[in-house]
């Protein structure tokens, strides 16, 4: 039996529906998914919840959707979860990537497998190539290796898994906030499409930094491209970057040039809308093999 521990966004609902057996649906507390959960667990009481898969019959876990890292009650830890409070501990003070490691290996130790979001829906990795109408230019082949460069280094340092470029200069890099707020820097601050973004405190702080270039030129987003892919050496059994109508969205707005995404590396929710759209707004849209020309 399958466990779905679900996060925010669209990937629960989309792993959900290509399964032919709902599973169990669990969420962490404070962070409502999609979908109704079967569970609500504390990270307190990891162990109980732990315990209590098991005795439903559950033998492989699969993570899902965002999750921010929560802070620990010590008051509310219980007896069962109190022996993993080290690493629970070390996890959550550890990068992102180094915490998704750490909660794989408890619940392996506990016995359970953990299975990948694209192992459940393989048809979320679409294939590589140029799918699009619009193709894609000596510029932003260029742009796209100075992307994939730059991603490396944030991955290095556990930081984003998305960034902007045009004519080999990185506009953007993605933060803890996600690419929705990457884009939002750049909006104006009526723009509607922005509304559901918060842009309180750091974003809005340094709204007029990413809005001014080197040079103290104002800049935009026109021509870029946006590039996204996993960290390097990522477990990506868990946190393996996701796109949908929203990115494509996002993207039009702004006037980019187009998408490129790490083939085997990103999954597309709603591949032919996604595609759809950026065709008939001209952008073009690369699954390009990593290290490609």
């Amino acid at each position: 039996m399958l466990a779905l521990i679900a996060g925010t966004g669209e990937l629960p609902p989309a792993l959900i529906a290509r399964l032919d057996t709902r599973p169990l649906v669990c969420a962490l507390s404070g962070f409502r998914p999609a979908v109704t959960p079967d569970i609500t667990f504390r990270i307190e009481h990891l162990g109980r919840f732990l315990s209590e898969l098991s005795d439903r019959g559950v033998t492989e876990i699969c993570m899902a959707g965002a999750v921010r890292r929560p802070k620990i009650d010590r008051s509310e830890i219980d007896a069962k979860t109190m022996p993993l409070v080290p690493r629970i501990q070390a996890a959550i003070a550890s990068g992102d990537d180094g915490a998704l490691r750490a909660i794989i290996a408890i619940f392996e130790d506990h016995g359970f497998t953990v299975r990948a979001a694209h192992e459940i829906a393989p048809d979320l990795l679409p294939a590589a190539g140029v799918h699009s109408r619009a193709v894609v230019t000596i510029d932003h082949k260029n742009d796209a290796v100075a992307a994939e460069q730059t991603l490396a280094e944030m991955g290095r340092a556990d930081q984003g898994q998305a960034c902007l470029v045009r004519k080999g200069r990185v506009l953007a890099k993605e933060g803890q906030d996600g690419t929705d707020a990457m884009f939002a820097r750049f909006a104006p601050a009526e723009d509607p499409l922005w509304g559901a973004v918060d842009l309180m405190g750091d974003v809005l702080g340094s709204a007029s930094e990413w809005l001014s270039g080197a040079d103290g030129d104002p800049s935009d987003l026109r021509g870029a491209i946006l590039f996204k892919g996993p960290k390097p050496d990522q477990d990506r059994r868990a946190d393996l970057p996701v796109i949908g109508p929203q990115t494509a969205a996002h993207a039009i707005r702004a006037g980019l040039a187009g998408i490129v995404i790490e083939a085997g590396g990103v999954m597309v929710l709603e591949f032919d809308r996604v595609l759809n759209e950026l065709d008939r707004a001209g952008l073009f849209f690369w699954v390009r093999p990593k290290g490609g020309a």
